[in-house]
């Protein structure tokens, strides 16, 4: 298994569809089962012996600095400051990549929820990592294991587990849950100031390099107060 120690966390977006809740905090910040969602990020993080992990910071960021600063987790922290310009999911990778020091690393949206299935989730990418063909692998979730999810799906995958993207109006299988390892190969040649990671997954569907991996366990949507409630029920029972 490829031993993976860093994280990239991405805490910087608005959380717009949590309003009201978020109108005094970062929806990092939101509690789901009496715990802010970052910190249920980083359980799984350091369960899965992640060392360091550079999270991104934009909205309320002084009040999810002062969050991290206060964590307990066995893991080393370095904030990238997105204060004066909201660089989106690829730019924020762009930006962080300074502070990120291994070829290889995770990168997890702070909002996700997710249970392991018979193996730790973040150790199952690691073990199908192959860095000679992939310059991303992203966990997919089938339709019956994503929870509060109301979309179509985003993704196929072939017999090799590469991924292509749905046919426009057409439904997809697998969604993806915000939980990706990768390659700074990933990053190269890539755009200046804000951008999504988008981007960069075109060209690696291009090159075959974009890979996929059916996560085991559940998955909860939690993007909008609503989805609170039913998130805490579920994740009570497991």
């Amino acid at each position: 298994m490829t031993v993976i120690k860093t994280a990239m966390v991405m805490a910087a977006g608005l959380g717009t569809r949590m309003r009201p809740l978020t109108e005094t905090r970062p929806k990092p910040l939101v509690e789901v089962g009496g715990k802010a969602m970052i910190d249920h990020c980083f359980e799984k993080l350091a369960e899965a012996g992640i060392h360091k992990a550079v999270v991104n910071v934009h909205y309320l960021a002084d009040k999810l600095e002062a969050h991290l600063a206060a964590l307990q987790y066995p893991i080393e922290i370095r904030v990238s400051d997105e204060r004066q310009q909201l660089m989106e999911t690829g730019g924020g990778l762009v930006q962080a990549e300074p502070l990120i020091h291994e070829p290889n690393f995770f990168c997890i949206n702070s909002d996700n929820l997710w249970t392991d299935g018979p193996t730790n989730s973040l150790h199952q990418i690691a073990q199908a990592w192959d860095d000679t063909k992939m310059d991303a692998l992203l966990l997919l979730i089938p339709h019956a294991s994503a929870h509060n999810y109301q979309g179509t799906g985003d993704f196929h995958l072939d017999r090799e587990n590469r991924i292509s993207r749905k046919l426009p109006d057409q439904p997809a299988p697998l969604i993806f849950s915000g939980i990706q390892l990768m390659s700074k190969r990933l990053l190269r040649d890539a755009p200046s100031g804000p951008f999504s990671t988008n981007i960069l997954w075109e060209r690696a569907i291009g090159e075959g390099r974009l890979f996929g991996i059916v996560h085991q366990g559940e998955w909860f949507e939690v993007g909008s107060p609503e989805a609170i409630a039913p998130t805490e029920a579920a994740l009570a029972s497991v």
